[in-house]
């Protein structure tokens, strides 16, 4: 309901707009509300207009299953990517799950926090959340402001999802080369985050390394781009996370249960 009340207030006139939504300020406002003068952009919900839409179909298709949900993937262009490259796999090891992916392509940490503000998790009872984001922030905030941002997200769904745990996966590196001036970034930003770690409600893990040769570069067989994973690239990642999801989706429960969520 929140997101159709979003759309509904995008299309009315402004008179219309101020009668229709009188007591309370309208989603308008909220979508043109600009980052406050001197706080950290990535750690203020902000929405991306073209995306509205799929926001509103995600978050639709997961009310409607939402008893049935318990694994969330979250992030950026890489987690949507389960539905791309990584799709057979997915089907392989999550769809017997209840896994929901709410990725999108190109969103950053802001975005994440505005998406659970819209109503993203609502009614859902996750058992885990695999969350991974962040490398979208590095053109436009400092290391530190990512690290903020990201920790904002931690929070927003410990709040949120209080009997889940949050899986919060590192940074993937990223550059074809070891020397790439991402890498050293997306480092610092990782040891950051780390400590967000508690062993309980949130596991950090970082397998990075896994998608890189001995000299630190990168393959195009498993990056095509040295930033999205191929096929084998997803599948390094399924075998890197697959000792924390069998934790807690044990294989004889998971086989029984037959759940099935896009």
């Amino acid at each position: 309901m929140k997101l159709q009340t979003l759309l509904f207030s995008l299309v009315i006139s402004g008179a219309s707009l101020a009668q229709a939504v009188s007591a309370a300020p309208s989603i308008t406002d909220l979508l043109a509300t600009p980052v406050p003068a001197g706080a950290n952009s990535a750690a203020v919900a902000v929405p991306r207009l073209e995306w509205v839409q799929r926001v509103k179909n995600n978050n639709d298709r997961a009310q409607k299953a939402a008893s049935s949900i318990k694994l969330v993937f979250d992030g950026d262009s890489i987690t949507d990517g389960w539905q791309g490259s990584g799709k057979a796999i997915w089907a392989r090891r999550y769809a017997q799950l209840g896994a929901f992916d709410f990725g999108i392509s190109a969103d950053r940490t802001q975005h994440v926090l505005w998406r659970l503000s819209a109503g993203q998790v609502d009614n859902l009872k996750p058992v885990l959340i695999a969350l991974m984001i962040g490398t979208n922030n590095l053109s436009s905030n400092t290391d530190e402001q990512i690290a903020e941002g990201i920790a904002s997200i931690v929070r927003d769904y410990r709040a949120r999802c209080p009997e889940a745990v949050v899986l919060l996966q590192a940074i993937f590196p990223r550059g074809q080369k070891a020397e790439d001036s991402a890498r050293a970034r997306i480092k610092a930003i990782n040891h950051s985050i780390a400590k967000l770690h508690d062993g309980k409600k949130v596991v950090f893990v970082d397998f990075g390394e896994k998608f890189l040769n001995a000299d630190g570069s990168m393959s195009p067989e498993i990056m095509p781009d040295f930033l999205h994973p191929s096929e084998q690239g997803y599948q390094i990642w399924a075998d890197a996370i697959q000792p924390v999801i069998d934790q807690y989706f044990p294989p004889a429960a998971a086989v029984k249960s037959g759940a099935s969520v896009k």
